[in-house]
Protein backbone atom coordinates (compact mmCIF):
# COMPACT_ATOMS: atom_id res chain seq x y z
CA UNK A 1 0.00 0.00 0.00
CA UNK A 2 1.35 3.43 -0.80
CA UNK A 3 1.43 6.10 1.86
CA UNK A 4 -1.98 7.79 1.73
CA UNK A 5 -3.05 11.19 3.00
CA UNK A 6 -6.36 12.59 4.16
CA UNK A 7 -7.05 16.21 5.08
CA UNK A 8 -5.89 15.57 8.66
CA UNK A 9 -3.78 12.41 8.64
CA UNK A 10 -1.03 10.41 6.99
CA UNK A 11 -1.66 6.70 6.57
CA UNK A 12 1.72 5.02 7.03
CA UNK A 13 1.96 1.47 5.68
CA UNK A 14 2.79 -1.14 8.30
CA UNK A 15 5.96 -2.95 7.28
CA UNK A 16 7.36 -6.26 8.48
CA UNK A 17 10.21 -4.58 10.42
CA UNK A 18 7.67 -2.26 12.08
CA UNK A 19 5.42 -5.17 13.05
CA UNK A 20 8.37 -7.17 14.37
CA UNK A 21 9.41 -4.20 16.54
CA UNK A 22 5.87 -3.88 17.91
CA UNK A 23 5.42 -7.59 18.62
CA UNK A 24 8.82 -7.88 20.30
CA UNK A 25 8.21 -4.77 22.45
CA UNK A 26 10.89 -2.61 20.83
CA UNK A 27 8.81 0.55 21.12
CA UNK A 28 11.58 3.01 20.23
CA UNK A 29 12.36 1.14 17.02
CA UNK A 30 8.65 0.85 16.13
CA UNK A 31 8.23 4.61 16.64
CA UNK A 32 11.33 5.33 14.58
CA UNK A 33 10.03 3.16 11.72
CA UNK A 34 6.56 4.73 11.94
CA UNK A 35 7.98 8.24 12.11
CA UNK A 36 5.64 8.97 15.00
CA UNK A 37 5.16 8.32 18.71
CA UNK A 38 2.66 5.70 19.84
CA UNK A 39 -0.03 6.36 22.43
CA UNK A 40 0.97 5.27 25.93
CA UNK A 41 -1.38 2.26 25.91
CA UNK A 42 -0.24 1.13 22.45
CA UNK A 43 0.79 -1.35 21.38
CA UNK A 44 -0.71 -3.73 23.86
CA UNK A 45 -1.15 -7.48 23.64
CA UNK A 46 -4.91 -7.17 23.14
CA UNK A 47 -4.49 -4.73 20.24
CA UNK A 48 -1.90 -6.94 18.57
CA UNK A 49 -4.10 -10.03 18.96
CA UNK A 50 -7.11 -8.26 17.39
CA UNK A 51 -5.19 -6.56 14.58
CA UNK A 52 -2.92 -9.48 13.71
CA UNK A 53 -4.76 -12.73 14.47
CA UNK A 54 -2.10 -14.73 12.67
CA UNK A 55 1.37 -15.53 13.90
CA UNK A 56 4.45 -13.45 13.24
CA UNK A 57 5.84 -16.46 11.37
CA UNK A 58 2.86 -16.38 8.99
CA UNK A 59 3.46 -12.68 8.35
CA UNK A 60 7.16 -13.30 7.75
CA UNK A 61 6.33 -16.09 5.29
CA UNK A 62 4.20 -13.79 3.13
CA UNK A 63 4.37 -10.14 4.26
CA UNK A 64 3.01 -8.78 0.95
CA UNK A 65 -0.23 -10.71 1.42
CA UNK A 66 -0.57 -10.56 5.21
CA UNK A 67 0.20 -6.83 5.61
CA UNK A 68 -1.69 -5.78 2.46
CA UNK A 69 -3.31 -2.41 3.06
CA UNK A 70 -2.46 -2.24 6.77
CA UNK A 71 -1.57 1.24 7.96
CA UNK A 72 -1.06 3.44 10.98
CA UNK A 73 -3.07 6.64 11.21
CA UNK A 74 -0.62 9.43 12.02
CA UNK A 75 -1.56 12.94 13.09
CA UNK A 76 1.12 15.37 11.88
CA UNK A 77 3.29 17.35 14.27
CA UNK A 78 1.24 19.89 16.22
CA UNK A 79 2.07 23.27 17.69
CA UNK A 80 4.26 23.48 20.81
CA UNK A 81 6.74 21.01 19.38
CA UNK A 82 4.56 17.92 19.70
CA UNK A 83 5.86 15.20 17.38
CA UNK A 84 3.75 13.28 14.87
CA UNK A 85 1.53 10.83 16.79
CA UNK A 86 -0.08 7.51 15.94
CA UNK A 87 -3.78 7.92 16.71
CA UNK A 88 -5.16 4.76 15.13
CA UNK A 89 -4.78 1.98 12.63
CA UNK A 90 -6.65 0.54 9.68
CA UNK A 91 -6.07 -3.15 9.13
CA UNK A 92 -7.17 -5.44 6.33
CA UNK A 93 -7.13 -9.14 7.06
CA UNK A 94 -4.60 -9.85 4.33
CA UNK A 95 -4.97 -9.55 0.57
CA UNK A 96 -8.08 -11.58 -0.26
CA UNK A 97 -8.01 -14.38 -2.78
CA UNK A 98 -11.73 -14.05 -3.50
CA UNK A 99 -11.72 -10.29 -4.18
CA UNK A 100 -13.57 -9.41 -0.95
CA UNK A 101 -11.32 -7.58 1.51
CA UNK A 102 -12.19 -7.29 5.21
CA UNK A 103 -11.27 -4.09 7.01
CA UNK A 104 -10.98 -3.28 10.69
CA UNK A 105 -9.95 -0.10 12.46
CA UNK A 106 -9.05 1.20 15.87
CA UNK A 107 -8.51 4.60 17.41
CA UNK A 108 -6.61 5.39 20.60
CA UNK A 109 -8.78 6.54 23.47
CA UNK A 110 -7.78 10.23 23.44
CA UNK A 111 -8.73 10.59 19.76
CA UNK A 112 -12.13 8.89 19.73
CA UNK A 113 -15.22 10.82 18.72
CA UNK A 114 -13.27 13.10 16.36
CA UNK A 115 -13.94 11.36 13.03
CA UNK A 116 -10.52 9.67 12.92
CA UNK A 117 -11.86 6.19 12.14
CA UNK A 118 -14.21 7.44 9.43
CA UNK A 119 -11.65 9.64 7.66
CA UNK A 120 -8.80 7.12 7.73
CA UNK A 121 -10.86 4.02 6.98
CA UNK A 122 -12.67 5.70 4.09
CA UNK A 123 -9.31 6.51 2.45
CA UNK A 124 -8.19 2.90 2.86
CA UNK A 125 -11.49 1.44 1.60
CA UNK A 126 -11.36 3.64 -1.49
CA UNK A 127 -7.74 2.62 -2.08
CA UNK A 128 -8.65 -1.08 -1.75
CA UNK A 129 -11.60 -0.78 -4.13
CA UNK A 130 -9.23 0.71 -6.71
CA UNK A 131 -6.83 -2.23 -6.48
CA UNK A 132 -6.90 -4.88 -9.23
CA UNK A 133 -8.93 -7.94 -8.29
CA UNK A 134 -10.79 -6.29 -5.41
CA UNK A 135 -14.55 -6.14 -5.95
CA UNK A 136 -15.76 -5.38 -2.41
CA UNK A 137 -14.71 -4.43 1.11
CA UNK A 138 -16.49 -5.79 4.17
CA UNK A 139 -16.55 -4.70 7.80
CA UNK A 140 -18.12 -6.49 10.75
CA UNK A 141 -19.45 -5.25 14.06
CA UNK A 142 -21.97 -6.06 16.75
CA UNK A 143 -25.45 -4.49 16.90
CA UNK A 144 -24.60 -2.92 20.27
CA UNK A 145 -21.38 -1.24 19.03
CA UNK A 146 -22.96 2.09 18.10
CA UNK A 147 -19.72 3.96 17.37
CA UNK A 148 -18.57 1.26 14.96
CA UNK A 149 -21.99 1.15 13.29
CA UNK A 150 -21.81 4.91 12.71
CA UNK A 151 -18.38 4.61 11.07
CA UNK A 152 -19.46 1.74 8.85
CA UNK A 153 -22.53 3.62 7.65
CA UNK A 154 -20.43 6.71 6.87
CA UNK A 155 -18.20 4.49 4.74
CA UNK A 156 -21.19 3.81 2.49
CA UNK A 157 -21.46 0.16 3.47
CA UNK A 158 -24.70 -1.79 3.46
CA UNK A 159 -25.76 -4.64 5.72
CA UNK A 160 -25.36 -7.89 3.81
CA UNK A 161 -25.80 -10.67 6.35
CA UNK A 162 -25.27 -11.74 9.94
CA UNK A 163 -23.30 -14.53 11.54
CA UNK A 164 -22.78 -15.79 15.05
CA UNK A 165 -19.75 -14.91 17.13
CA UNK A 166 -18.58 -17.67 19.49
CA UNK A 167 -19.02 -15.63 22.66
CA UNK A 168 -20.52 -12.22 21.86
CA UNK A 169 -23.60 -13.13 19.83
CA UNK A 170 -24.81 -11.75 16.52
CA UNK A 171 -22.19 -10.18 14.25
CA UNK A 172 -23.35 -7.85 11.45
CA UNK A 173 -21.54 -8.03 8.09
CA UNK A 174 -21.52 -4.86 6.00
CA UNK A 175 -20.15 -4.44 2.49
CA UNK A 176 -19.27 -1.78 -0.06
CA UNK A 177 -18.84 -2.88 -3.65
CA UNK A 178 -16.77 -1.32 -6.39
Amino acid sequence: MPRLSTPRFSLVPITLPMLEAVVTNHRALAEQLAGAVFPDEWPGEDLIARAFPYSLEAVRADPQRRLWGDSLVVRPAQARGWPPRVVGSVIFHGRPEDGVAEVGYGVESDSRGQGVATEATLACVEWALGEPGICAVQATTFPWHLASLAVIRKLGMELMTTRDHDTLGELLVFERRR
